[in-house]
């Protein structure tokens, strides 16, 4: 299935070094309740998915599809997603372990890779915990974990019919065939912060968006 090469809307992201007490927040995010939120933005394969495993958390506001961007080697576009979530309701670490057990961490890529595996930091305070979530995969696992953390340096939205690609149509075949079974896998192995399933229209099931 052909992906889209051209993203519609450019987005720069807030400093990393915010004024003390400030989260980052990534400029253009939309619908975002005031208060203390926290973002990252994650990579590693296609972004269809990550955005589709995101979505089906407690405690994530929102997530924006698209490509991402740091600093070289790793400036080439890259899929990814750019999630906003209450630290209080799911943290930092909890997010990390769901995206490392949900896509092939432990696959050699390259930093150029459009498919490159990486937790994107807003914030020099965000790296220690992404690195320790990553070690102690890689010592669960017992295998080499290729997964980077680095500093977002820019974030291109999808075109709008790709948004929200598996919760507008459960029943695609793409979604039935690599998305369906990444949350049936967070409803088993992460239940406690996994959304409940609601019915849709083809009476299919999917995630009960966050209210």
């Amino acid at each position: 299935m052909q992906k889209p090469d051209v993203a519609m809307e450019s987005v720069r992201p807030a400093s990393l070094h915010p004024r003390d007490g400030e989260p980052a927040v990534l400029e253009g995010s939309h619908n975002v309740p005031f208060g203390r939120v926290s973002q990252l933005g994650f990579g590693g394969g296609c972004h269809w998915c990550t955005e589709g495993v995101f979505q089906a958390l407690r405690g994530v506001i929102q997530v924006d599809q698209g490509f991402v961007q740091s600093d070289a080697p790793a400036d080439h576009w890259a899929e990814g997603v750019i999630v906003t979530f209450d630290p209080s309701s799911i943290d930092l670490a909890t997010l990390a372990e769901v995206h490392l057990r949900t896509h092939s961490a432990t696959r050699a890529r390259s930093p150029r890779s459009k498919y490159r595996s990486a937790i994107y930091i807003f914030e020099d305070v965000q790296r220690d915990a992404a690195e320790r979530a990553i070690a102690h995969f890689a010592m669960e696992s017992g295998m080499a974990v290729h997964t980077l953390v680095l500093p977002l340096a820019g974030f291109q939205a999808s075109a709008e019919r790709y948004q929200n690609y598996y919760r507008t149509n459960p029943a695609r075949p793409f979604c039935l065939r690599f998305i369906a079974p990444k949350l049936d896998y967070i409803r088993q192995h992460f239940a406690e912060v996994a959304l409940p399933e609601v019915p849709t229209d083809d009476g299919r099931r999917k995630s009960k968006p966050r209210a």
